[in-house]
């Protein structure tokens, strides 16, 4: 009976050690090197046309640029290529970190998404935007934004 206990307690150890599997859902490795433009702004042509891209954590906007050391640099290149449904200028405001995830593009191992909060005027309610440093993944506009002028 001894063994037996034993070998539960073993099994749920080991099981427990064991990785959880990501719940990112649009992680491209093969995606295109991102490219900054004079204003210090990334190069985005394409827009989501996927409701979820940027607004749901399983579908952060993945804003790997060759290293993430200085993340909210990375971060205000995106955010600020960016403008409002009818080209408003917007401000952003980083509100959380949320949503671990396992990654080897971390020193620990474990990844984190950034939450960010878009106001402009006219605007109803503002809009939370999803961001991750750690992996790539194809830059898009998130639905109901649009490219700053200029």
């Amino acid at each position: 009976m001894k063994k037996i206990v034993l070998f539960i307690v073993l099994l749920i150890t080991a099981t427990s050690c064991v990785s959880t599997r990501s719940t990112l859902k649009n992680v491209d490795d093969n995606a295109p090197d991102l490219v900054l433009k004079k204003d210090n702004t990334f190069v985005i042509t394409l827009f989501s046309n996927d409701k979820k891209y940027g607004f749901d954590p399983d579908y952060p906007v993945n804003i790997f640029y060759r290293n993430t050391k200085d993340e909210a640099l990375n971060e205000s290149r995106f955010l600020n290529a960016l403008a409002g449904p009818n080209g408003e200028k917007i401000t952003f405001t980083r509100l959380e970190t949320c949503c671990p995830f396992p990654t080897k593009r971390s020193d620990m191992g474990a990844g984190f998404l950034n939450v960010y909060e878009l106001k402009w005027d006219g605007q109803k309610k503002p809009i939370k935007l999803y961001l991750n440093i750690y992996e790539k993944g194809i830059l898009m506009v998130p639905m109901g934004l649009s490219l700053k002028k200029g």
